[in-house]
């Protein structure tokens, strides 16, 4: 790739990422205006993005004793992660770091979001805050090591962890097809480190709000970003592992790597939606006690077939 394809994919990606992000956005606006029986149209579409210009004019809230400094850090984490876990995405067969150990990287982002949120919630010095941070970590434990073992699989099945090398070697079988455990895992698992939907404990609304509570103006707005942006990485994450990347018949790699994406982010979209909201300790028990050991027995799977 030349120096000048180099730099227009650098700029290219986050565009994308954001793109995506909005799309996710005013889906979902659709699905709750239609869940709650109001018109389905450009208001409806248009609805969420009406706060962007008031969060950026609204002065933050100011509490007694706040950390501030990692206040900030923690709130600005979470959507940088976010932008960062994409470098290793290919679209079109072209990413922005080819790393040898992509897959790695983009769990090394992910498991960042971690530590951004638990400051997020520990920064402002509130309670209902600081719940909601550690709600995150408990549901982080539950859910990161089957994530975990989902990645492995379908690294295990191409025996590399560059994403591009996976993408190629789901030459006419894609991993979703004789790994569909891991694929659901890890789509459970974008829904969890997005904290959105079945997954929004730490910021639930029987802790107003939890980790959001009390960030106002531009930090909300941060942290709501971010949420949407890890919804939109996971999507896209999930074509080079698990869906062959951009091969598909007819139309160039880039026209197959947007469509596939676009059905995963409308799948997670609705899924989230449609999902059943479990109480947290039920979910941790289900994920150690169910989740886990069949996550590892799927990794088995593209194991015994490499060993052949």
């Amino acid at each position: 790739m030349t120096e000048a394809g180099a730099w227009w994919t650098l700029l290219a990606a986050p565009g994308l990422l954001f793109t995506l992000a909005g799309l996710a956005v005013a889906g979902n606006a659709v699905l709750e205006a239609r869940d709650a029986g109001r018109p389905v149209g450009i208001a409806a579409l248009g609805r969420p993005f009406l706060g962007v210009p008031r969060a950026l004019l609204a002065q933050p809230r100011r509490l007694p004793a706040p950390d501030v400094l990692l206040w900030r850090a923690g709130v600005i984490t979470v959507p940088v992660a976010a932008v960062l876990s994409t470098l290793v995405i290919p679209f079109g067969g072209v990413a922005v770091a080819d790393l040898s150990v992509g897959v790695v990287w983009f769990n090394a982002m992910e498991v960042l979001t971690w530590a951004g949120l638990w400051l997020a919630g520990w920064g402002p010095n509130a309670a209902f805050s600081l719940v909601g941070g550690y709600r995150f970590l408990a549901q982080g434990l539950a859910y990161e090591l089957p994530l975990m073992f989902a990645l492995i699989s379908a690294a295990t099945g191409a025996q590399s962890l560059r994403v591009t090398d996976i993408a190629a070697a789901q030459h006419g079988l894609w991993y979703a097809v004789w790994m569909p455990f891991a694929f659901a895992v890890y789509l459970g698992g974008v829904l969890a480190f997005s904290f959105l939907g079945p997954f929004a404990y730490p910021a639930g609304r029987d802790i107003a709000d939890g980790v959001l509570g009390e960030a106002s103006g531009v930090d909300r707005l941060l942290l709501q970003t971010g949420r949407w942006l890890w919804l939109a990485a996971g999507a896209a994450m999930a074509v080079p592992l698990f869906l062959g990347g951009g091969a598909g018949p007819g139309l160039p790699p880039w026209a197959w790597q947007a469509v596939k994406t676009l059905l995963v982010l409308g799948f997670l979209v609705w899924m989230m939606r449609r999902l059943p909201v479990l109480r947290a300790d039920r979910y941790v028990e289900l994920a150690w006690v169910v989740l886990l050991p069949l996550a590892v027995l799927q990794t088995l799977v593209p194991a015994l077939v490499a060993l052949d």
